[in-house]
């Protein structure tokens, strides 16, 4: 007995015993429902019990070599919890410097707002510590503001912190009161609209404001989180289904067709509930557009069987269990391939990438599962029979005929693809060897790509956040900050020269990197102190500073000093080579200064350090997906050589897409980690379900030939339905307005395309040279592949 007639065997009782069947189902929809209702008692079962708390340890009193950490609050220009972006031309001048001052007054007395910092308040830089503002008042004249100007771009915490060096941009950062906020609009539109409220009061002068930073930012990919969320799979469902109902012709088939996926899916959410990831950015466009698509191409396939059952003569139910037995193995074997495909992702180093693949597992699992029981379960029912009988009489004077009766788009035109498959079994020797020196060749290509990370890849382009971060990297070299932290030992005096020398030479090492935004640090604050002494001259002038700006870069009890810099937002991987010259500089300051430690920190930096593990995450799923699959190809066939065969047109997609990607001169980033993952998975389902097939059609067949056109004669129509369905599900999440999610559609639409191609000529192609010949070839003396006779049929 073979495996596909076991399998359908152990899955006969889905037919056979229909109350279990439905049993079953609801006892999985049940626990999926507490997942939308209460997942937290679930949860609760899961969770180890909170440690209890100890006492608080008092601490040790300080030692007389300790110096007591002074209780000054240090200003901070890196921490704020929006920013808002304001440019003009004006901004020198008698109206602008009414109006920017009348748009603060109403930020500060607005009730969700706790305090603001621009560039009118920042501490004062002079020996005497008089309260000089850097802007002046409204009547002041030209030359006025135009000397402000010019000692606003002199002061350390304003060029290139708070205002851009050409003074046309200018930063305000806004610190939010939490017990005022009334809705999630107050930290992003109420706070642009009452800004332009103010600046309105003043139509002389043209301002553009906007709003980013971390808490807009991090609202903008919610909002974008929940209006994808329904919409875009409101989208997808639509298209799938109507283009199903186009290839079937039949409003019978694409209802049951629907059922599975849709019954997969709401199990899906419901146990990642569960498991708290039902917010990942990939789970609320991706992964159920994904799912529907796998259980769509399942389900074609296993509807594709049971209608050519019922048209030979098989009444339903018969026609169910055969065809549950005819496609069974092959739709398990591709939720096998597909899982470990997106299994390999949860091995990842990236937490968002790692979930997205327990995810995909989880919901692969139970879509499959789902379409295991919906489909034949619901083509025996009673109202499927009921639509049957309703479609076959005339309505409105248009006779529905019977789903089964109807030929489909594909059925009617695959002979035209059948004509194409036998040119290739023409010469198969010269297309697989094409085919293996092209996959080779694109492999050499895609081993091209270099890794790179933005931080604004989960937001849309047209954000608000997205377009003021923008504006901050051309205007202030970047959103973010990064910085180079210097230590000293205790040999050191934290008032010597040499510390002043070190930040000197640090802060020269950065400014000679023109990606890199405006240098601050103590240095900074001194030069713009009166004097022409060198720096390292001026320890004794620290004690002037204002003690909140000086702690921001320099404390002397914990012997640490630090110089910050920002960096722009247009890929980490433009700067590797700049922090790589950066750490070897301050490798050398380190050999000329013993008893420092200099080190480049930041997450700008830590997102460098790791661009590595793209790669290493890329190759090491790939390569671990590809080898198990091959493994369970090669058991389940009974031939490592069939689960050889079996890669080569598996991979060939991927490595025209990468190759695609390196001639676009796109980078990998984590979604194409995630895209080339996902897409291989998919893309062995076609080539799982034709192996199985051909594995059956084989014996039975004169030749390898004849077998290789029985198979596609006999699974063709399957295949084509579901790359289209594929190529359509991928096309909606293409409309997404998050360049990830476009990127990633893109992606799989060149997979899906490229994959069928590899099915309708590399993979018939390997078939007819690799596989061992037939009995009939055998005896009539015709070679392998390897160039001896077999006298045997069976497949090695």
């Amino acid at each position: 007995m073979s495996i596909s007639a076991r399998f359908g065997r152990s899955t006969a009782w889905i037919v056979d015993r229909p109350a279990w069947a439905y049993l079953f189902l609801f006892t999985i929809t049940s626990i999926a429902t507490v997942g939308y209702i209460a997942p937290e008692r679930v949860r609760s079962l899961f969770q180890a019990p909170a440690p209890q708390t100890a006492a608080p340890v008092p601490a040790a009193p300080a030692s007389a070599t300790q110096k007591r950490r002074p209780s000054v609050e240090a200003f901070d220009l890196t921490r704020s919890d929006a920013i808002l972006v304001i440019e003009s031309d004006s901004v020198f001048t008698p109206a602008g410097a009414k109006a920017l001052r009348t748009m603060i007054a109403a930020l500060e007395a607005a009730p969700f707002i706790r305090n603001i910092v621009w560039m009118d308040r920042v501490p004062v830089l002079n020996i005497f510590g008089l309260n000089e503002p850097l802007f002046p008042n409204s009547d002041a004249s030209p030359a006025r503001f135009a000397a402000a100007r010019e000692q606003a771009l002199r002061h350390p915490l304003v060029k290139g912190q708070l205002m851009s060096v050409d003074g046309r941009t200018v930063i305000v950062l806004v610190n939010f009161d939490w017990l005022g906020i009334t809705s999630d609009d107050d930290c992003t539109v109420n706070l642009r609209k009452t800004a332009e409220a103010a600046l309105a009061k003043f139509p002389e002068v043209k301002f553009t404001v906007g709003v980013t930073g971390r808490i807009p930012i991090q609202l903008t990919m919610i909002q974008t989180h929940e209006r994808n969320n329904l919409k875009f799979r409101i989208i997808g469902y639509g298209v799938v289904l109507i283009l199903a109902a186009i290839l079937f012709r039949g409003v019978v088939s694409v209802v049951i067709l629907s059922l599975g996926p849709a019954l997969g899916i709401y199990w899906t959410i419901g146990f990642l509930r569960f498991f708290n990831m039902q917010d990942n950015p990939f789970n609320d466009v991706v992964l159920p557009v994904l799912l529907s698509l796998i259980g769509l191409a399942d389900g074609v396939h296993m509807m594709v069987q049971i209608r050519r059952f019922h048209a030979s003569g098989m009444n339903d139910k018969n026609a169910a269990r055969a065809g549950l037995q005819e496609v069974g193995l092959a739709c398990f074997l591709t939720a096998v391939t597909t899982s470990i495909g997106f299994g390999s992702l949860a091995f990842t180093q990236h937490q968002i990438v790692r979930e997205f693949g327990w995810s995909c597992v989880l919901g692969v699992g139970l879509t499959v599962i789902a379409i295991l029981s919906v489909v034949p379960l619901t083509y025996i029912s009673r109202p499927a029979q009921f639509l049957k009988r309703m479609f076959s009489r005339k309505i409105f004077g248009v006779c529905l005929e019977p789903v089964e009766q109807q030929e489909g788009f594909i059925e009617r035109h695959l002979h035209r693809v059948l004509y194409f498959v036998d040119l290739v079994l023409q010469r198969p020797k010269t297309v697989a060897a094409t085919g293996i020196v092209v996959t080779l060749v694109c492999t050499g290509i895609a081993i091209q790509l270099r890794p790179d990370e933005r931080r604004s890849s989960f937001l849309p382009e047209t954000a608000e956040a997205t377009r003021a971060l923008h504006q901050m990297d051309r205007a202030l070299g970047g959103l973010e900050f990064s910085e180079v932290q210097i230590r000293w030992s205790a040999d050191v005096p934290s008032d010597s020269a040499e510390v002043l020398r070190v930040v000197t030479q640090v802060d020269d090492l950065l400014k000679s990197e023109p990606l890199l935004g405006t240098a601050i640090s103590i240095r900074s604050l001194l030069d713009a102190l009166p004097g022409d002494s060198p720096t390292e001259e001026r320890a004794s002038m620290i004690e002037l500073l204002p003690p909140p700006l000086k702690r921001a870069f320099y404390e002397p009890e914990a012997r640490y000093a630090n110089v910050t810099f920002r960096v722009q937002d247009i890929g980490i991987a433009r700067y590797s080579p700049v922090f790589e010259r950066i750490e070897a500089g301050l490798d050398q300051l380190v050999s000329q200064h013993p008893g420092f430690q200099l080190t480049l920190a930041g997450s700008a930096i830590n997102r460098w350090r790791d661009l590595y593990r793209i790669v290493v995450d890329l190759g090491s799923s790939l390569g671990s997906e590809t080898f198990i699959i091959i493994t369970i190809l090669g058991f389940v066939f009974r031939s490592a050589r069939l689960g050889l065969i079996a890669m080569i047109p598996s991979i060939f997609p991927l490595v025209i897409c990468a190759t695609w990607m390196y001639l676009t001169n796109q980078p990998l980033e984590i979604v194409s980690v995630c895209s080339f993952t996902v897409c291989l998975g998919i893309a062995v389902d076609d080539t799982v379900h034709f192996l199985t097939r051909f594995q059956e059609e084989l014996p039975r067949s004169a030749s390898r030939k004849e077998a290789i056109r029985n198979t596609f004669e006999a699974v063709g129509t399957s295949m084509l339905m579901t790359t289209m369905v594929l190529v359509a599900g991928f096309v909606t999440v293409s409309f997404s307005d998050m360049r990830d999610q476009q990127l990633f559609a893109r992606m799989g639409v060149l997979t899906m395309l490229t994959a069928i191609l590899g099915d309708l000529i590399i993979l018939p192609a390997l078939l007819a040279v690799y596989v061992r010949p037939t009995v009939q070839e055998a005896e009539a003396g015709l070679p392998s592949a390897i160039g001896r006779e077999i006298p045997s049929g069976r497949d090695a």
